[in-house]
């Protein structure tokens, strides 16, 4: 049990992290003597290009060399490279420092959550509350990024998490025990019970869908800062209140997860997956049209399916996929998807710059659209799925 919370404990700190940029990115700007906040954005590209590419080294090693092992240089290196972050003195360094901690960051989701389905019987309802607390981290970023920036600025934005990361990496050591063995050495039952033609069109839809997911969740979570301080500007006065309202949106939204890994557990994925797409589409362009507290009811709408659509593809891995190599098959998944997606967080700045954000709202109900036509390519009923390794 307390491995799984200090598991859960680095998914909050690896969304965190992942955050505090888009959080801050107005006052960085600032600080760094930028007009625009569009115009410093596109430096946290890094970040998000080596969160995904950097799985697939990571997933390799997870399976290898050990998960224990590599979840300690997750937190002792996303820990220091927040630090570093705190230091930057330019737009340049602050792009390099953030690559870095984006290299530690793409640890944790092809080996920690391998690692924790080996906590767990049931995949579905590990999965939503792992989403849950992933989530609450996203929340968390906008809320301690604000208070902290009026507090103390933005700074101690960075150092606070790094400082964190590094206690709970401390406490991981401390009580998680050595491995018997790095996971490729362990067998257990083959779990794919599918013919070859279906395993090809599943993970082609699963590619597709999972890139498309990560492009609106790299544009959400990189853009609703800025998207409510505009759409909201009579309401959020102040960077602290922006921050409690956004943590708000999050935390209501990420309690799709939880309710979305246990229906994971009862029926097909594609009746559950099909409607929370399209629950995406009407509700990016509903808000589109909407300002003020309208608005935010619909961003909280949209986020809700946002959120609500991430857990399908671990839930494929845990269901199908054998333990020996689950941390490279999901390190395979992030690389695709996440080193594509990550062009979103490029592109964010100059698309809202030149065209607004409702062209941004627009373009995101077209992803949505998109991937809810990729999922109707999914087969209709489940494989039998196999018992999760212990």
């Amino acid at each position: 049990m307390t491995t799984r919370i200090l598991l859960y404990l680095a998914h909050a700190i690896d969304h965190l992290a992942l955050l505090i940029f888009a959080a801050a990115v107005s006052a960085i700007a600032r600080d760094f003597g930028m007009a625009r906040w569009e115009d410093l954005m596109p430096y946290a590209t890094g970040a998000f290009v080596m969160f995904g590419i950097a799985s697939l080294p990571a997933g390799h090693l997870g399976d290898l060399w050990g998960r224990r092992a590599m979840m300690l240089i997750f937190y002792f290196g996303m820990g220091l490279s927040l630090l570093v972050v705190a230091l930057t003195r330019s737009p340049w360094q602050m792009a390099l420092a953030l690559t870095v901690m984006g290299a530690f960051s793409a640890i944790y989701h092809p080996v920690g959550i391998p690692m924790l389905f080996q906590q767990g019987k049931k995949a579905g309802a590990v999965i939503g509350v792992n989403g849950l607390i992933g989530n609450l981290g996203i929340a968390f970023a906008a809320l301690l990024t604000g208070v902290l920036i009026e507090l103390a600025g933005w700074r101690a934005a960075f150092a606070v998490p790094g400082a964190l990361s590094i206690m709970v990496g401390l406490a991981f050591a401390r009580v998680v025990p050595r491995e018997g063995g790095a996971p490729a050495a362990r067998r257990g039952a083959r779990a794919l019970h599918v013919d070859h033609r279906t395993a090809v069109r599943v993970f082609a839809v699963l590619t597709c869908t999972t890139t498309l997911g990560s492009m609106l969740f790299n544009f959400t979570t990189n853009g609703n800062g800025e998207l409510l301080r505009e759409r909201t500007s009579e309401i959020t006065s102040d960077p602290a209140m922006l921050g409690v309202l956004l943590a708000i949106v999050y935390a209501l939204a990420s309690i799709a997860q939880v309710i979305v890994g246990r229906l994971i557990d009862r029926y097909p994925i594609k009746r559950i997956f099909a409607p929370i797409v399209a629950g995406q589409v009407v509700c990016f362009l509903l808000a589109a049209r909407a300002d003020g507290w309208w608005f935010y009811a619909f961003a909280i709408a949209y986020m809700t399916f946002v959120f609500g659509a991430i857990p399908f593809t671990d839930a494929i891995i845990a269901r199908f996929v054998d333990d020996s190599m689950r941390s490279r098959v999901a390190g395979l998944r992030l690389a695709v998807s996440f080193g594509f997606s990550s062009l979103a967080v490029w592109a964010l700045g100059p698309f809202v710059k030149a065209s607004g954000f409702s062209a941004l709202l627009y373009t995101m109900a077209g992803i949505a659209a998109g991937t809810l036509l990729a999922v109707t390519f999914l087969p209709s009923r489940d494989p039998e799925p196999s018992s999760v390794n212990p």
